[in-house]
């Protein structure tokens, strides 16, 4: 963008809200960080942010205060603001997670991101066989009818909100708040299948009858079929982006 005087960032902050300014530049600067485009060691200045993007240096600096909180910079007086190099990036910020799927990286990170859920979501289903309450296992059966009813119609947007409800669901379940805590990640993982087109046009039946399995074996309280089944759902999810990849190569 070009540069802007501070008359201009002023009238731009009375069109737009506040927030919706500060979500727009952090959401720039995250992607442009993640992709490479300011590359490590990269020194910026709040002075220069407000100018590149026409805003207020409140709006800068509440968009640095939060990719500060990420690691993906470091403020230092007398330095300014310097990028950080990936290693100390907060990989599992939901916020992170997106702007990567957004970059050239996508199949690198959602096969990774497949192999962190390959760790915990089958235990999570282990764990909810004998932790899940009545309640939680009407969620996970209501999540997976939801899925067929909006699979059968090739709704993917439904079917996304139902599949996230679902993986939800289980690590609630699982009654072990480290787990749980790794709902966004999940939610990321399959949001970023849907919109990138890395989802069949309409889901694989199969798909969905493993997450019913997962659920009835939760409510039976068997855990190794559960865990078994959780399992297989993960494998099955990486081996249709594989076929995605393959196909948009």
């Amino acid at each position: 963008m070009t540069a802007t005087d501070p008359t201009t960032a002023t009238q731009s902050e009375a069109v737009r809200p506040h927030g919706a300014l500060h979500g727009d530049v952090l959401d720039s600067l995250g992607a442009r960080i993640v992709d490479g485009s300011l590359a490590t060691g990269t020194v910026l200045t709040l002075e220069g942010i407000a100018r590149e993007y026409a805003v207020s240096m409140s709006v800068a600096r509440e968009a640095i205060r939060v990719l500060q909180s990420m690691s993906l910079v470091e403020s230092r007086r007398r330095v300014g603001v310097t990028v950080q190099p990936r290693e100390a990036w907060h990989v599992f910020d939901p916020r992170v997670i997106r702007w990567r799927l957004d970059g050239d990286d996508r199949s690198a990170q959602l096969l990774s991101l497949s192999e962190l859920r390959s760790g915990f979501e089958p235990v999570a289903a282990a764990l909810a066989a004998s932790r899940a309450t009545r309640e939680q296992c009407s969620a996970l059966a209501a999540a997976v009818s939801d899925m067929a009813v909006h699979g059968r119609t090739g709704d993917l947007d439904a079917y996304l909100v139902a599949d996230v409800a679902f993986h939800r669901a289980l690590l609630e379940a699982s009654g072990n708040e480290m787990v749980r805590a790794l709902g966004d990640v999940v939610a990321e993982v399959l949001a970023g299948r849907t919109h990138h087109d890395l989802m069949p046009a309409r889901p694989k039946e199969v798909a969905i009858a493993l997450h019913d399995d997962v659920a009835r074996a939760i409510r039976n309280g068997d855990a190794a079929t559960a865990e078994r089944a959780m399992r297989a759902i993960i494998d099955e999810a990486a081996g249709a982006m594989r076929e995605q990849f393959d196909d948009a190569d």
